[in-house]
């Protein structure tokens, strides 16, 4: 999904997740903090998603980049949204 943040661009994001991840809700609300409003994947409803990021969710991928695996730092997605 495509949205604006406050430097006036536009980001595709994906939040890859999984039922009953607390890190992949904290991941959720890091980016909403941003102005970014990621489309979620469950990765346990496709079997590749699964097996690419079983052990590292959540994952952030950025204009088709995986940016974040396991922790979203707050300090890097300010600096990654400004170079953009």
């Amino acid at each position: 999904m495509s949205q604006k943040n406050n430097i006036e661009r536009e980001f595709n994001v994906v939040l890859y997740t999984r039922s009953g991840c607390h890190l992949c809700e904290e991941a959720e609300q890091l980016l909403l903090q941003h102005g970014l409003i990621p489309t979620l994947v469950d990765i346990d409803t496709d079997v590749k998603l699964q097996s690419r990021f079983d052990t590292c969710v959540p994952v952030v991928e950025i204009d088709g980049r995986v940016r974040f695996r396991g922790r979203v730092d707050a300090v890097l997605l300010q600096r990654i949204l400004r170079r953009s």
